[in-house]
């Protein structure tokens, strides 16, 4: 695994916790020598882990759309940054150069990119790995969600399954390492009751 997307908020959150984990998973990954994917703000949780990793020498690819590049504020001490139109181009630039997906606590967009690449896994556009690092169980609600969809027999046990989170960077990067992504989903006609 050379490169690993980071989804994560442009704000620093509540917690310090949340701070901490971007710390934890940027040293997690310079140690490794896996480089980082990311939206390419200095901002909040973004410019943190990608801060992080640079300070422990490693690599950092950053991805921001012109709209965003001065919102935002692009980071400028990158080791490569990738200035796209639109957020699509981000999303699609993004998962292209990555192996695995992580996602730290973050807003509707982090929850936007997460769910996008995560619909895409299910219908086989890629077969990586995508993994919630949970500080202060900010993604237990989601997570109970999740079950909830299964439960309620909209989300297929299988697909439940490719959701890892783990409180540890360390963790959540080694269970990377024995995932099997599940078969390609297939739909099958329901009977229409009238």
């Amino acid at each position: 695994m050379k490169r690993i997307a980071v989804f994560c908020g442009s704000a620093s959150g509540a917690s310090i916790s949340y701070t901490d984990s971007a710390v934890s998973l940027g040293k997690e990954l310079a140690k490794r020598g896996i480089s980082l994917v990311y939206g390419g703000s200095s901002a909040g949780l973004m410019g943190t882990v990608a801060d992080t990793v640079l300070q422990e020498g490693g690599e950092v690819i950053g991805v921001i759309p012109t709209l965003l590049k001065e919102r935002e504020i692009a980071h400028t001490q990158l080791t490569e940054l990738h200035v796209v139109e639109s957020m699509h181009e981000r999303k699609a630039k993004m998962a292209e150069l990555a192996d695995a997906f992580i996602v730290l606590p973050g807003g509707a967009g982090t929850m936007e990119e997460f769910f996008e690449v995560f619909t895409w896994a299910q219908i086989g556009l890629h077969q990586k790995p995508i993994g919630l690092l949970n500080p202060a169980h900010y993604f237990d609600p989601l997570v109970s969600f999740f079950d909830h969809m299964t439960t309620e027999q909209f989300l297929q046990e299988q697909y439940r399954s490719m959701l890892l989170v783990h409180d540890s960077a360390a963790q959540l990067i080694r269970s990377f390492h024995t995932y099997e992504p599940p078969a390609v989903k297939t739909y099958k006609k329901e009977k229409t009751m009238y």
